[in-house]
């Protein structure tokens, strides 16, 4: 953990960070209530705070979440078991998380039951089909090596079956160079967009 934060204080994570952010917070315009699940160590989730959204944080990882600012409320739980009623939070999100779940089919489930009827669902997936995660899935110290799904086209179909979806290709990355581009073969990430179906 203490080399995973060494690393998201370096110059470039600081603007992919930056980068995420951005688009979170356009996404999450008129949003409050926000579950973001498997968030770590919460960098980004922190920042949210400071925008004046009510953070709930879910991570299985108790030593991630005692690094999580106190403004955030953290829970220590799986995403398979959310420990949260029906209709608690009117967004969730999943920065680069959902791919490192285990059973993410149930963690699918368990978003659409949390989320209000009128609630908005961001997935952000990393694209192991771009140049940069490629570097990262072979490299045995890069936490990426540790990701579990990378069927993006199956992950979608679940999202699907509860969720009305949008996709879109985002944050191109080039050696250390962060850029706009659409580009599969660049974006790092892979964004689902959902709103609830029922």
């Amino acid at each position: 953990m203490e080399k995973y934060l060494q690393s998201c204080n370096t110059e470039f994570w600081k603007n992919v960070f930056k980068a995420e952010l951005d688009y979170i917070l356009r996404e999450l315009n008129g949003f409050k209530d926000v579950l973001s699940v498997g968030c770590g160590p919460a960098i980004i989730e922190a920042c949210l705070a400071e925008h004046s959204f009510n953070i709930t944080g879910l991570d299985i990882s108790k030593e991630a979440l005692d690094q999580a600012p106190d403004k955030i409320r953290t829970l220590t739980g799986p995403a398979e078991n959310m420990p949260f009623k029906d209709c608690s939070f009117d967004a969730v999100i999943y920065v680069a998380s959902l791919q490192f779940i285990e059973n993410y089919k149930e963690s699918i489930k368990q978003t659409d039951r949390v989320l209000e009827p009128s609630g908005k669902l961001l997935v952000m997936l990393l694209n192991p089909q771009s140049r940069f995660l490629k570097e990262k899935v072979n490299n045995p110290a890069s936490y990426v090596s540790r990701i579990k799904h990378t069927n993006l086209t199956e992950m979608e179909k679940t999202i699907a079956e509860y969720f009305s979806v949008q996709t879109e290709y985002f944050l191109g990355i080039r050696d250390k160079e962060i850029l706009e581009s659409e580009n599969p073969d660049l974006a790092s990430l892979y964004v689902i967009k959902g709103k609830k179906r029922h």
